[in-house]
């Protein structure tokens, strides 16, 4: 997988950043002070844990922006499995812009494979049902983009980008127009006259009651939030009785533990914070050879 413009733009603007925060107008001091200039190396990009990778295009770019005279030689590409050992690109070149941009190149790629790897943990558990793990927008600020892009390189999908992406109501959107049936209602039909036509619309419950008057408006998408899955599951049979076209989303509360039953209700889309905002980075390391 390759980053999209939108991918590549948010990585420019995080590597001009890790640069500044990492490398500033001094340098690289332990490696000025303890290499030659002119002290040729090679180094092997390992994995050290399983997980899926996620953001070589990203490891690439870093070093050659950071070491312009090394070469980079991928040996596998974002989405494929690794374990410890695993080969995954090789480096050489000067060894004073190497060293100065092994952090980065790391940092980079230990985070987005751990996102990724996160992810294809929790398509596993699902993997021979209808049914789609969605990310959200709980991402570190700056690194949505980057975020959501190894969310897909685990085997996982976006929810939206942002909030001009996409028509969601919240609770709190129902609460500001005073709650209960009529903010449901109201809710889906300002926003059908807003937006004629254009964007799906995708409303939260969390309650069965809430839920039946969501389904009478036909949204795209009924999102419920923190629902059991006695609940979620009763959901499923009312909106199928009445042979409706409306998308079912389960959310809030998610877990690796618990995501298959969730999905074996019958909903739809499942999306999940964690994938995001508590994905653990995956163990990679640069092995070297100095001779």
């Amino acid at each position: 997988m390759h980053f999209n413009t939108f991918e590549n733009k948010a990585f420019t603007l995080l590597l001009e950043l890790a640069i500044a925060e990492d490398i500033d107008a001094s340098g690289d001091l332990t490696s000025k002070a303890t290499l030659p200039a002119d002290l040729m190396g090679k180094a092997t990009l390992v994995g050290r844990a399983d997980g899926i990778l996620a953001g070589i295009e990203a490891g690439e770019k870093a070093l050659r922006k950071i070491a312009p005279d090394a070469e980079w030689f991928s040996l596998i590409e974002d989405g494929e499995a690794l374990s410890n050992g695993s080969l995954i690109a090789k480096i050489q070149g000067p060894m004073r812009g190497i060293l100065s941009a092994e952090r980065i190149v790391l940092n980079f790629m230990q985070r987005l494979s751990g996102i990724a790897s996160l992810s294809a943990k929790f398509v596993a558990k699902v993997y021979d049902l209808p049914v789609k793990i969605l990310d959200t927008r709980k991402t570190t600020p700056g690194w949505r983009y980057l975020d959501k892009f190894a969310v897909r390189c685990g085997g996982g999908f976006n929810h939206r980008m942002n909030l001009s992406d996409g028509i969601l109501i919240k609770d709190n959107h129902l609460a500001a127009l005073g709650g209960g049936p009529d903010a449901i209602r109201k809710s889906i039909l300002l926003s059908r006259q807003y937006f004629p036509g254009t964007w799906d619309i995708e409303i939260e419950v969390d309650n069965l009651e809430m839920f039946d008057c969501a389904l009478q408006s036909s949204p795209t998408i009924i999102l419920l939030d923190n629902m059991s899955c006695a609940d979620m599951k009763a959901a499923v049979q009312r909106k199928n009785a009445l042979s409706s076209t409306v998308l079912l989303e389960a959310s809030g509360g998610i877990t690796l533990a618990n995501v298959r039953e969730v999905a074996l209700t019958g909903i739809d889309r499942i999306s999940i914070g964690a994938i995001t905002h508590s994905a653990p980075a995956l163990d990679l390391a640069l092995d070297y050879n100095f001779s």
